[in-house]
């Protein structure tokens, strides 16, 4: 892939690196199209458990490449409603992938960037981060990231930062919610990689089970229907050869098997 790095460190975890340092990592169509290629072949891969997100350089993301926004502004309609799918599309791919993305995030993420972090599951960044929903700044609004974003960040903040366009730190993202961990530059690695040992540790058809059950429940009344499908989940897992095994080793005291 030419605008990405895809890494397999170990057979259960993969790291996806935007690789346009030159640009900080700003992405154009190619982008998109490697992005939504690369989640959806890792996410069909059984053996994997959790995925990485990062950006190699001095910045996570700055949000669209100037180039790309030259020739937008030659588009049609249709053309711009199709550019805009496409990066719908591949939000909802990161988004919707079984297996768990944590978001490493350093230097600058704007715009686009602050959408690539909403859809991940977990994210860790770096103090010194500015983040800015710059969109309205140039006229245009942060539409297809918008539902993802308003997940992540809330409906308040969202409706500040959306319409003011002002940056705002990692350490506020962290106040707000949106981001899990903030932490000092020299530490954001490790922080990573033990987010990622602890994915790795867990059962992996459940780690895949939460997240689901997570975007399945969020927001939704807490009806009769929703008692039964959450009881028919964990039915589903208590009997699974996963779930047996599980049990199994936690009353034997012995490690469960996909940790050997």
């Amino acid at each position: 892939m030419s605008t990405l790095e895809v890494l397999r460190p170990t057979p259960h975890t993969a790291q996806v690196w935007l690789n346009r340092p030159d640009v900080r990592n700003a992405f154009n169509d190619g982008v998109i199209a490697e992005l939504t290629q690369a989640f959806g072949e890792l996410g069909a891969d059984p053996q994997l458990r959790c995925i990485t997100l990062g950006g190699r350089g001095k910045a996570f993301c700055a949000g669209a490449d100037l180039n790309w926004m030259k020739a937008m502004a030659g588009y049609d309609w249709e053309a711009n409603r199709a550019d805009a799918q496409a990066l719908a599309d591949m939000l909802h791919a990161i988004y919707s992938c079984p297996v768990p993305v944590v978001g490493r995030i350093h230097g600058d993420c704007y715009a686009g960037g602050v959408g690539l972090a909403a859809v991940c599951d977990v994210l860790v960044a770096a103090q010194g981060v500015q983040f800015c929903l710059s969109e309205a700044r140039l006229g245009l609004l942060p539409a297809t990231i918008g539902p993802y974003v308003l997940k992540a960040l809330g409906e308040q903040a969202s409706r500040r930062y959306f319409i003011t366009a002002e940056r705002f730190s990692a350490e506020e993202a962290h106040r707000l919610g949106f981001v899990h961990e903030c932490v000092p530059p020299e530490a954001l690695d490790a922080r990573v990689e033990g987010l990622v040992r602890a994915l790795v540790n867990n059962g992996p058809a459940a780690v895949k089970a939460c997240k689901q059950l997570v975007q399945d429940v969020a927001g939704r009344p807490i009806s009769t229907e929703l008692r039964a499908d959450t009881a028919r989940r964990i039915a589903d897992i208590r009997v699974s050869v996963e779930g047996q095994a599980g049990i199994r080793s936690f009353l034997d005291k012995t490690p469960p098997p996909w940790l050997n």
